[in-house]
C-alpha cells in the first residue's frame, strides 16, 4: 500500500467451512447496479457478485484478481463494488492483493459492500461510496456440520477471524475494537454519509458514476437479478453448484420456447420469478 498501514492477514481456510451470505444481505442486494457508462476503463476491476468460486454467476476469485492486477501492472487501479459479499476467505486474499499492489488502488462502493466485501474495500488508498450505497460488517459466517463438540471447535476456529476483521476496520477507521466488535456482534449496516463521517469511506461517490438497470415492477426483478438471487437461494439449500448449473440451464430450456418470438429473456424472467416466488415462500 502506498499511503495505507493495514495488517496483512493470514488466510487458512477451515475443511468442511463454507461461507454463506446473510438473508437480510440477499434481500438488500440489487445485482443490477454497475458502474456509469464509461467508468469501466482499463485499469478498472469490478467485483459486482459474489465473493468465492462456489457461486455459480462468476463469483469473484482471488486468482481473477491477481490476474487482473498482473494485466494492469504498476499503475493506478480502480475497484468498483457491488457484492453481497460471500467466502470470507476468499475476500481476505482478495484484500491481501489489493494492500500490496505497488500503486494507488482506489475502491468505488456502488451499492453494496457487505461482509467480504466490505473487508476488500478496506485494501483501498481512497474509499469513495455512494450516497444511497451501503456497507455492512458482521461476524463472519460459515455453514458447517457436526455435533456440539465440533460446532464448539467450529466457534472457538472462527474467532481469530473476527478479530483480523476488527483490525482492519481499526486500522481504516480509529473506531475502538471494542466498538466494532459491537458492531460486528449486531450486524451494522452503514451508508454512504455515515462512512465517510466514521472512517470507512473517504468520499461520496458521484451519483452519475453509478448505473442501474431499467426498474422493473415494483413485484419483480430482472432476469440478471433473479438469476443470482436463486442462485443464492439454492446454495443456502446446500444444493451443489453443478446441481444449481443444471436446474437453471433445465429453467431456461424449458420456459424459452414459452415466448414469442423475439421475446425468450422475458419467459425466461418469467420462470426464474416464479422458482423465486416459491423459494421464498419455504
Amino acid at each position: 500500500m502506498s499511503i495505507r498501514n493495514l495488517p496483512n492477514v493470514p488466510v487458512l481456510a477451515g475443511k468442511g467451512l463454507q461461507s454463506a451470505i446473510a438473508e437480510s444481505v440477499q434481500q438488500r442486494w440489487n445485482p443490477d447496479i454497475k458502474a456509469a457508462a464509461g467508468e469501466d476503463g482499463e485499469n478498472t476491476i469490478s467485483i459486482l457478485d459474489p465473493i468465492g468460486e462456489s457461486w455459480m454467476y462468476d463469483g469473484v476469485t482471488a486468482k481473477r484478481i491477481s490476474a487482473a492486477l498482473r494485466n494492469i501492472g504498476e499503475k493506478d487501479v480502480i475497484v468498483s463494488i457491488n457484492s453481497p459479499g460471500g467466502d470470507f476467505f476468499e475476500g481476505l486474499a482478495i484484500y491481501n492483493l489489493l494492500r500490496e499492489h505497488k500503486a494507488k488502488v482506489t475502491v468505488k462502493v456502488l451499492g453494496l459492500a457487505a461482509s467480504a466485501a466490505s473487508v476488500i474495500a478496506m485494501a483501498a488508498d481512497e474509499i469513495q461510496i455512494g450516497r444511497a450505497a451501503f456497507l455492512m460488517i458482521h461476524n463472519t459466517w460459515v455453514c458447517a456440520c457436526g455435533d456440539r463438540h465440533a460446532f464448539r471447535e467450529v466457534a472457538d476456529w472462527l474467532e481469530p477471524f473476527d478479530d483480523a476483521a476488527i483490525s482492519i476496520y481499526h486500522a481504516r477507521t480509529k473506531i475502538s475494537e471494542k466498538e466494532l466488535s459491537n458492531q460486528l456482534d449486531k450486524e451494522t449496516w452503514i451508508n454512504g454519509e455515515s462512512a465517510v463521517e466514521q472512517g470507512f469511506a473517504d468520499a461520496l461517490l458521484p451519483s452519475d458514476e453509478i448505473e442501474q438497470a431499467p426498474s422493473q415492477a415494483s413485484d419483480k426483478c430482472s432476469p440478471n437479478a433473479a438469476q443470482k438471487e436463486l442462485d443464492i437461494l439454492l446454495a443456502r439449500l446446500n444444493i451443489p453448484r453443478s446441481k444449481r448449473r443444471s436446474l437453471c440451464a433445465a429453467l431456461k430450456g424449458s420456459t424459452s420456447g414459452a415466448a414469442p418470438s423475439g421475446k425468450s429473456g422475458a419467459a425466461v424472467h418469467s420462470g426464474v420469478q416464479g422458482l423465486l416466488d416459491k423459494l421464498n415462500s419455504i
